[in-house]
């Protein structure tokens, strides 16, 4: 063997470890990077999160069952990671086979860079505005307002505004017959990010026996796969209601709405003063199966 072979060989083996660490690396880069922004994020982080406890956990304690266990978990891990991340995989690889994905990967990376930004003052009037104008004329609408949980599995699927929050622009989009006036309107921070967005129906049982409609179910079922707060104008009694965790506040009037808008979205929580957000409902029947 040449003297130049044998010194090419013997650099290989000297960063070999350091190129099986890079590859790792770059793979885990690239699960996060296609992660970011999506419900699948939190997903993982929770998965991380409990691997680490219970691996903790077993080499403190000496539990042999579960550090059974946890080293037989990987022969099922793939399964189940397809399982939970079948959205952002498939969203992944499209991105991958879609001549935009350069494009796409400089809009999230601009969106990376940018926090949550509060929804201004102004921005919550027009909104506050269009709903008790909407509310009126008992004109159906879903907003909901993005928070720290990305909600890019759904505005994937939806139409991309990306316009300054308007009150006579959200009007128009639930226009009735109106192109976008079906489905959800998305906005983080003061800006229209997507509409006719499809969300998830809630299947809570305590749901099924109350007479809410789709819109309503929609927006408990947003927030309840994640922190987003979600506003609803009945179509059949005009009343406005707001969802947050699951739970659902109805016939709000506009200052309360304000107040509400005001606390969930700018206001820092005070820990001294747990959340009082609620189940509410009022005696008047609300149903808006429109859709």
């Amino acid at each position: 063997m040449s003297p130049v072979l044998e010194n090419v060989l013997y650099i290989y083996d000297l960063i070999r470890p350091y190129l099986d660490f890079g590859v790792i690396a770059v793979l885990i880069y690239c699960l996060l990077y296609f992660l970011r922004g999506t419900r699948g994020a939190s997903v993982l982080a929770g998965c991380v999160i409990a691997l680490i406890f219970l691996t903790l956990l077993t080499n403190v304690l000496k539990f042999e069952v579960l550090n059974w266990l946890l080293e037989n978990f990987w022969t099922i891990a793939s399964v189940a990671l397809v399982v939970i991340f079948q959205p952002e995989l498939r969203r992944a690889f499209a991105q991958l086979g879609s001549k935009s994905f350069a494009h796409h990967a400089n809009v999230q990376k601009r969106t990376i860079r940018e926090t949550v930004s509060a929804v201004t003052q102004m921005s919550r009037s027009e909104i506050t505005q269009c709903l008790t104008s909407l509310s009126r004329r008992r004109v159906g609408a879903l907003i909901v307002f993005e928070r720290q949980i990305g909600m890019a599995t759904f505005k994937n699927s939806a139409v991309h505004l990306e316009a300054k929050v308007s009150s006579l622009l959200l009007q128009s989009i639930f226009y009735p017959n109106s192109p976008l006036h079906d489905g959800a309107l998305i906005i983080r921070g003061d800006t229209i990010e997507a509409a006719h967005a499809i969300l998830p129906l809630t299947q809570q049982p305590e749901f099924a026996h109350q007479n809410i409609g789709t819109r309503h179910r929609a927006a408990i079922g947003v927030t309840e796969e994640t922190d987003a707060v979600a506003v609803v104008v009945s179509e059949e009694t005009g009343g406005i209601s707001m969802a947050k965790r699951g739970s659902l506040k109805r016939f709000l009037t506009p200052d309360q709405l304000f107040e509400l808008l005001t606390r969930e979205l700018i206001d820092k929580p005070d820990r001294n003063h747990p959340d009082d957000f609620g189940d509410e409902y009022g005696d008047a029947e609300d149903s808006d199966d429109c859709e």
